[in-house]
């Protein structure tokens, strides 16, 4: 053999070596990696390490072609599937359509088969396996671990454990530091398994961890988390493991950190918001609580260490969540006053500044501990000065207590006195007064003068009191804010002239629309040039939008009598998927399956054996008493979009929908009118509903002067066309056009001259319901529902078909076809805004489904005519409460504003309808008080009043409900309103609370309210 075969013999195995660790690591198995370079000499492993950072883009790459090749052949198994059942389907009897809705019924389509896409990165652990078992440096190996591609550590920390654990001690401890000062706290990543890596590195090596609150954190959070009990099949977790529990984590008891980061766990930034929410139950799985109590009963925990450590904690600062699970450990230690004596001055410097918890554990504790007269003065100005009323109260307790010790005089209790008078609690407030006035002799006249000052901030009940023991006077208090109102917006914008007729389809109604209209029959109809375009127009059996009317007449008019008829429906399929409702002497239940076959008696038969319910006499039900089990009734349904055969559906008669809002109906069936009459060949000369200004209105001359045009021409008006007209005639006609229309002598003329003589007034209200049932007009409950409003809508029937569907109850909101047009339904009524304000009424409560341009329809009404009632009112209430809505920012406060401009603004039943708002849905009363308050310091401060007199007997708590701050917070506004607007006159639902027992904020701003009001 010569020289250089040993050196090609080491290099081959050398590449040998390689060779295994890659296939080792495109098997996506971490422990067999393990395997291979727990095996690999010195040599072997510069080789292997040297290899990896360039295999890195090869082994992902394999790794997603395993996982792309293991998912196609998932998909062809799933295909496979699909198409053997869709033939076994076809072949027993059912269409294509059929089998494939039986596939998607049955829940065939779930991926069951398909590859977990976490393979993708089943490379990534092998990697990391072998970088730890094979690169040189414990820096190098730290580095490797955290490179951003290999970052993501596995759940199962053996294969990397075992080939780090090849390693020297001191390289191990040198790796467990290294990584424990690589934990980021901000990083996602590092609060799971790669810190449990480092923290199981410290522990096995013996390592002292480094000075890092990220590791601390991460020691908490990797105690808390679930892992498997080697001892049975349940989680568990490494806090209430017994001594017995042996596993990858050790127990809190036996852990060898315990010593090391349980002081830090009081220093550590973060530890406390990792700990905030553990359980406050020191009994529950998991508490660190529980855990430290049991530790420390055990005496593994030296207590004075917990206490330490609580209140050093303490005093380092931070928020009430911080610090919550320290404050509860303090809480569970229960410290004795011997033992809380020697943190007599940590607990004092704690009361004027940390978080409320944290003051009143302090508090609790310096009661136990004899307090001298200088440190008892400290902590009654400490507490004193805070906001809360719980501990300015504790503060009061000491006070009374300091001035009773006391041997001379209280001068120096006078500022603690005074800062109890700037609590906001009106209870605390009042025990400082009588404290004050028990001691009031007590205080030289230079202490009184500092109490009376204080005093000035009291209300005036209390400021009596105090200034009768301290002297004088009583500065009543202001009967009103710096409130100035403004100059209420000036709306002179006025409804122009109608525009001519023009020839442009419209995509919308409206204006545009009506224009439309008028120039097809006047012009259009005679149109003969040919309509350009393919359509599908035809192949639809019903006709939702204007714009395909207006389609159909211009076709019409081009190709006379070239329309097709109506398509039939499409032949239902043979079977369906149902449902079985059994009725029987034992109550009801449903049967569910999905094809039915031929023979469909036995089917439903043995389906009902199979529960143990005979099917009995069916055929004979009611011959006889029936028997335990037996069947009274049956009844089947689909439970799908697939109708039966046997269901009979009507042959269309015209292309209108059924589903639609009425206004939208109403103009689409004017379209049909103009379209049929094309048709017919009796189309008129022009429409006599076209409105002669752009708010809708149509005026009375204008009208009769059509009408004589039809008379001298002989033609008879379309029945629709002239009722549409009747709606928009204006409320007020001169006598001398109702005179012109006595004269005309036709079937339209009376049908004008009855309309203006006896003018249907429609009787309007809004009721609401809830899926329990409905609220009467009058109910005002005090629980929240899912609600929708039913507006109501009554008069005697007139005979005219659109007016009489116009002026009836509107249809509840279904889908978003219901509120197409919206905008143009004020055109339809202009002198019966309350009317529209009841079609627009089902649409209010679906904020979020409703048009952008809702609030237009609303100004519309606002510009309108006719009586105001409660739909206008609720309809302003309702968008008063949306202050800045993302499609239109302060629309309520604006369209309030404007009914204040225009005299239409029904005030008392507006407030009323926002009181049932704020009662029945989930509106924020700060976004309504907001809004109430910009209106009136813009000029409407008188209505802002009568709104808020309205809502008030709506709002208040009855006497069997309860107040709460928000009942008080309106009282408070209203208080402040009343000031604004100089109101005067008792409200009945104010003086009952006024005249209620107790002294709770609510009473008593009722109380001020009710004394500004009938003063």
């Amino acid at each position: 053999m010569s020289a250089e075969q040993p050196t090609q013999v080491v290099q081959a195995e050398r590449a040998d070596a390689w060779e295994a660790v890659a296939e080792a690591i495109d098997s996506g198995q971490a422990d067999r990696v393990a395997e291979v370079v727990v095996r690999l000499d010195e040599a072997e492993r510069r080789r292997v390490a040297a290899e990896l950072p360039g295999h890195l883009p090869t082994a992902r790459r394999r790794a997603h072609e395993r996982y792309e090749t293991r998912q196609g052949e998932a998909h062809r198994r799933y295909e496979r599937a699909q198409q053997d059942f869709l033939r076994e389907a076809t072949e027993g009897g059912l269409s294509e359509e059929q089998a494939h809705a039986q596939w998607w019924s049955g829940h065939h389509y779930r991926y069951e088969q398909w590859v977990d896409w976490r393979e993708r990165d089943r490379w990534i652990e092998p990697m990391r396996v072998a970088g730890a078992g094979t690169i040189g440096g414990a820096a190098a190996v730290a580095a490797w671990l955290h490179r951003r591609d290999l970052a993501e550590a596995a759940d199962d920390l053996g294969p990397i454990l075992r080939v780090i654990g090849e390693r020297p001690a001191e390289w191990q401890a040198d790796l467990a530091v290294r990584l424990a000062t690589r934990i980021r706290a901000t990083r996602r990543r590092d609060t799971g398994n790669a810190a449990e890596l480092a923290l199981e590195l410290l522990r096995r090596s013996g390592a002292e961890p480094p000075e890092h609150d990220p590791l601390v954190v991460a020691w908490v959070a990797a105690a808390r988390r679930s892992r498997p009990d080697p001892r049975s099949d349940r989680w568990t977790d490494a806090l209430t493991w017994d001594d017995q529990g042996r596993g990858a984590v050790p127990t809190l008891r036996d852990d060898p950190l315990l010593v090391h980061l349980l002081p830090r766990l009081f220093e550590a930034e973060g530890a406390g918001n990792t700990l905030r929410d553990d359980p406050a139950d020191p009994g529950a799985s998991g508490s660190w609580l529980g855990a430290l109590r049991r530790l420390e009963q055990e005496g593994r925990i030296d207590r004075t260490l917990l206490l330490d450590g609580c209140v050093s904690r303490f005093l380092r600062g931070g928020g009430a969540t911080d610090l919550r699970f320290f404050a509860r450990l303090h809480e569970l230690l229960l410290p004795a006053p011997d033992e809380t004596a020697p943190y007599t001055r940590d607990y004092l410097r704690l009361l004027p500044a940390a978080p409320g918890p944290v003051a009143e554990l302090a508090v609790r504790q310096l009661r136990g501990v004899g307090l001298g007269a200088d440190d008892l003065n400290e902590a009654i100005e400490a507490l004193l000065f805070r906001a809360e009323s719980k501990l300015v109260r504790a503060g009061l307790t000491w006070l009374d207590q300091a001035a009773r010790a006391a041997a001379g005089d209280l001068d120096h209790l006078a500022p603690a006195l005074g800062s109890a008078f700037l609590c906001d609690s009106y209870d605390v407030r009042e025990r400082a007064v009588r404290l004050g006035v028990k001691h009031a002799r007590r205080f030289t006249p230079l202490g009184a003068d500092a109490v009376r000052e204080a005093g000035a901030v009291l209300p005036a009940d209390l400021a009596v009191r105090l200034a009768e023991a301290f002297g004088g006077e009583v500065v009543p208090e202001a009967e009103a804010d710096d409130f100035q109102p403004g100059e209420l917006p000036v709306v002179d914008e006025r409804p122009e002239a109608f525009p001519p007729p023009a020839e442009r389809v419209p995509s919308q109604g409206g204006v545009a629309f009506e224009s439309w209209l008028a120039w097809f029959v006047g012009e259009g109809a005679a149109w003969r040039r040919p309509v350009e375009g393919e359509t599908s127009l035809y192949d639809r059996r019903e006709w939702h939008h204007l714009e395909e009317w207006a389609e159909a007449m211009l076709r019409e008019a081009a190709a006379p009598g070239q329309e097709p008829p109506i398509p039939e429906p499409e032949e239902p399929p043979a079977y369906a998927h149902h449902t079985i409702g059994v009725s029987t002497s034992e109550g009801h239940f449903e049967v569910e399956f999905g094809q039915l076959p031929a023979a469909v008696r036995e089917s439903i038969t043995a389906d009902l054996n199979a529960r143990g319910v005979p099917l009995g006499n069916l055929e004979h039900v009611g011959e006889a008493e029936p028997v335990g089990g037996e069947i009274l009734a049956i009844s089947m349904g689909t439970t799908g979009n697939w109708p039966t055969r046997d269901r009979k559906q009507e042959p269309p008669r015209d292309r209108l929908p059924k589903n639609v809002s009425m206004p939208h109906l109403v103009m689409l069936r004017r379209c049909a009118e103009v379209h049929a009459a094309l048709k017919a060949g009796t189309l008129p000369p022009y429409l006599l509903a076209t409105p002669t200004r752009t708010d809708g209105h149509l005026d009375p001359a204008v009208l009769v002067a059509r009408l004589e045009g039809y008379a001298r021409a002989g033609v008879e008006a379309l029945p629709l066309d002239l009722q549409q007209a009747l709606l928009r005639v204006p409320r007020e006609v001169a006598p001398e056009v109702a005179g012109r229309a006595r004269a005309l002598g036709t079937r339209a003329g009376a049908t004008l001259v009855g309309w203006l003589t006896n003018r249907p007034e429609p009787v309007t209200r809004v009721d609401w319901t809830h899926g329990d049932g409905d609220y009467t007009h009058d109910q005002q409950p005090g629980e929240r529902h899912s609600l929708r409003l039913k507006p109501r809508i009554v008069i005697e029937p007139t005979g005219l078909e659109i007016v009489d569907a116009l002026l009836s109850d509107p249809q509840p909101y279904r889908w978003e076809e219901h509120g197409r047009y919206m905008e143009s339904w004020p055109m339809l009524l202009p002198a019966d805004r309350e009317v529209v304000a009841m079609h627009l009424l089902p649409h209010l409560l679906n904020e979020w489904d409703r048009p952008g341009y809702f609030h237009r329809s609303v100004a519309a009404l606002v510009d309108g005519d006719g009586p105001a009632g409660e739909g206008l009112a609720l309809l302003l209430a309702r968008l008063l409460a949306e202050r800045g809505p993302w499609h239109a920012r302060d629309a309520g406060t604006t369209l309030l504003l404007r009914a204040v401009a225009r005299g239409s603004l029904p005030a008392v039943e507006c407030g009323r309808q926002l009181g049932l708002v704020l009662r029945r849905t989930e509106v924020k009363l700060g976004r309504v008080l907001e809004s109430l308050e910009d209106c009136a310091r813009q000029g409407a401060h008188r209505e802002i009043w009568q709104l808020v007199a309205g809502m008030l007997p709506v709002l208040l708590p009855g006497t069997d409900e309860r107040a709460h701050a928000g009942h008080t917070q309106v009282l408070g506004f209203a208080v402040r309103a009343a000031g604004w607007a100089k109101a005067s006159g008792p409200i009945p639902a104010v003086a009952e609370v006024a005249a209620r027992t107790g002294s709770s904020g609510f009473v008593r701003t009722a109380r001020r309210l009710h004394e500004l009001l009938t003063r």
